[in-house]
């Protein structure tokens, strides 16, 4: 029996030196400043709630739509009318909640989906759009947490990935190592701390590897959340919150990732996760434990006492059984039939009820059955406390958009080239409609036709792709800018010239076959000013896009408005009807058209000083080409002016632009 014995504790050793992948004193990733403590007191949060009656409904709570908490604004983008609604009305998501944690612990928030788990999260961060805490209050060292306080100590990681897809995972941290750490700080020192992260996060083997996304094959899952970690950890926050961490990870990948969170909580830092039903191993390696159900704290103290407090209260966990699964199981509200619903219901709010019995004489509400610190020796990386303060400038921060901006597009090869095919394709096929007519000058109308094609085909799918391109990048700069990183003023200035050079050879390819092959007027001179209205005329639809994205929340929205605008400017361009024609509406808008402005002054640069035969039976007729531009309209201001008015439009469309990202927040679909 003895050897048996033996035997099996040899065994459980081994299995123990199989799944300890990390040496327990390697060296940690440390905060240096001192150490934090998070509070939560008597938290109260509720978010609003529509009831829909419905004719059979019987008990109307069973109706309420917990997605309600998004603003009218929101619904609006949905495409949502809840008339019916009840604006007074609200659904508890967070109950008489009260917690307490500090620096070299790592607290998990486990229960069922819809317990309010990402919600405390957002209220910690300040970040709970939508609702409102009714009673209670959250503290960071003795002080209120607010959004300023918030971005010098709390880093927060949400559960999606959003990262520049085209940009290494060593050149991402990079860029944010530049824009986050102080500015005192020398490249070298930069680099350092670059480096320092991806040995501390084990990125080493795909440092030099793309990001990608679910376009672009790059790193795995478990290395792309690895990323997103270590973006938040190059500057060292005291406080680490993350969303889901192991979300969409397979079980090995999410062990050793929990591994290295809780190396960090070692190196005297808070780790604030949330998760629905973690393994055993990655249960113990928990410090803290919350289990909550429907916004209800069943259990919140010590993750190695939890079995034992249940047990004390009639639910032992089952043997070989995984305490986390049993008792996430034992509390969560099933809802199969009424009965069960009301049952388990029951069930939640009596352990509720007896956590808060039995914690009341705690100050800190954690329940513990022993006494100890779990706050290990680590070694210390140097950082000073006020680096918050002393962020780089604007100039700087503009200088590292750019860079960034530039980088991420011209790695986006396969995008650049459909882009530059699309336009050659659309300049040939016009310009090999118009062919050949070099010996004999094209006809009045078939000149009038080509000239209003050449400016108002392309603004088009400019604007689609804009608008596209815009919105797949809102998520990153929504939490860049609320996570305090940069500010809207360089981004806006690096969004706009980082895209130029792509810009212009945009139209350098459509402009210039299309204008020879089709002979229009050949003189150099004429050929400038002509290409110049169309960089203007494409130029005016990418900032119309621009405009409507950071404007309209959804990519369909600002597609469907940028398409209804695009229309009336290209209806009230003087070509399908005369401009003589219009009624008082359309004529007053086409003066802000793009389109009228492009055509009307390419029409009087190949139609000024020139002369047109015009044959009539036996007889010809010369006719000055001004006659031309006089029949419809478009010479009632001088040719400068339509430079003047295309400018002018694009800064107006530029400035609406700005407005937008500097007062509209930026959020994406993905965080309705």
């Amino acid at each position: 029996i003895c050897c048996e014995n033996k035997r099996s504790q040899n065994a459980e050793d081994a299995q123990d030196t199989i799944f300890c992948s990390e040496d327990d004193n390697s060296l940690y990733f440390t905060y240096s400043g001192k150490s934090n403590i998070l509070e939560v007191k008597e938290l109260n949060y509720q978010v609003k709630a529509v009831v829909y009656i419905l004719p059979s409904a019987v008990n109307i709570s069973s109706n309420v739509n917990m997605a309600s908490q998004i603003t009218w604004y929101e619904n609006l983008a949905q495409m949502k009318m809840p008339w019916k609604s009840d604006p007074h009305s609200h659904v508890p998501v967070i109950q008489n909640l009260n917690l307490k944690v500090q620096s070299g612990q790592m607290l998990a928030i486990i229960g069922s989906t819809a317990g309010g788990k990402t919600s405390l999260l957002d209220v910690i961060t300040c970040r709970d759009h939508g609702g409102k805490v009714t009673t209670g209050q959250i503290l960071i060292n003795n002080k209120p947490c607010t959004p300023q306080l918030v971005k010098k100590c709390v880093a927060h990681v949400r559960q999606d990935d959003r990262l520049l897809p085209h940009l290494t995972v060593r050149e991402t941290l990079l860029f944010v190592a530049k824009l986050r750490l102080p500015k005192f700080f020398s490249d070298s020192q930069r680099q350092k701390r670059v480096e320092d992260v991806i040995a501390e996060l084990q990125l080493h083997q795909c440092a030099n590897t793309r990001v990608g996304n679910e376009y672009l094959r790059g790193v795995s899952g478990g290395e792309r959340r690895r990323v997103s970690i270590a973006v938040q950890l190059l500057w060292n926050p005291g406080i680490l919150i993350l969303d889901e961490p192991t979300s969409g990870l397979d079980s090995f990948t999410a062990h050793n990732l929990m591994i290295t969170l809780s190396r960090l909580a070692r190196g005297n830092r808070i780790v604030l996760l949330s998760l629905h039903q973690p393994r055993s191993d990655i249960f113990q390696l928990f410090d803290l434990v919350v289990l909550m159900t429907s916004g209800l704290t069943v259990y919140c103290g010590t993750a190695r006492d939890m079995v034992q407090y249940f047990t004390e209260l009639g639910y032992p966990c089952p043997r070989y059984s995984n305490p986390a699964d049993f008792y996430v199981d034992l509390t969560s509200i099933d809802k199969q039939t009424a009965e069960k619903e009301m049952e388990s219901r029951k069930r939640a709010n009596t352990l509720a009820n007896l956590f808060l019995e039995n914690v009341k004489d705690f100050d800190d509400f954690l329940w513990k059955t022993t006494e100890g610190d779990n706050v290990a020796n680590t070694l210390t990386i140097n950082m000073p406390h006020n680096s918050c303060d002393q962020l780089p400038g604007a100039l700087k921060q503009f200088t590292i958009l750019l860079r960034r901006q530039i980088s991420n597009d011209f790695r986006d090869l396969p995008t650049l080239l459909i882009h530059g095919f699309e336009a050659l394709l659309m300049s040939l096929l016009i310009g090999f409609l118009y062919y050949g007519h070099d010996k004999t000058r094209l006809s009045i109308p078939d000149t009038t036709a080509l000239l209003y094609m050449i400016g108002a085909l392309i603004p088009f799918t400019v604007i689609l792709d804009v608008i596209a391109k815009c919105h797949s990048e809102r998520a990153m700069l929504y939490h860049d800018l609320e996570g305090g990183m940069y500010t809207a003023n360089p981004y806006f200035f690096a969004k706009i010239l980082g895209e130029l050079p792509e810009h212009c050879g945009f139209v350098i390819i459509y402009a210039v076959p299309i204008y020879w092959l089709s002979n229009l007027v050949p003189e150099v001179e004429h050929f400038l000013l002509n290409f110049l209205l169309i960089w203007l005329a494409v130029y005016s639809a990418r900032a119309l896009a621009l405009w409507m994205a950071a404007l309209l929340p959804t990519l369909q929205l600002a597609a469907f408005f940028g398409n209804i605008v695009f229309s009336a400017v290209y209806l009230s361009g003087g070509f399908v009807i005369s401009l003589k024609n219009l009624w008082t509406v359309p004529y007053w808008f086409s003066r802000i058209s793009f389109l009228r402005w492009n055509f009307q002054g390419m029409m009087q640069i190949q139609f000024t000083d020139t002369t047109y035969e015009i044959p009539f039976g036996n007889f010809s007729f010369q006719i000055p080409g001004k006659l031309v531009t006089q029949s419809m309209g478009l010479d009632s201001h001088p040719l400068y002016m339509s430079y003047l008015v295309l400018t002018s439009t694009i800064g107006i469309f530029l400035f609406l632009y700005y407005l937008c990202l500097r007062f509209i927040k930026q959020k994406s679909s993905q965080d309705w």
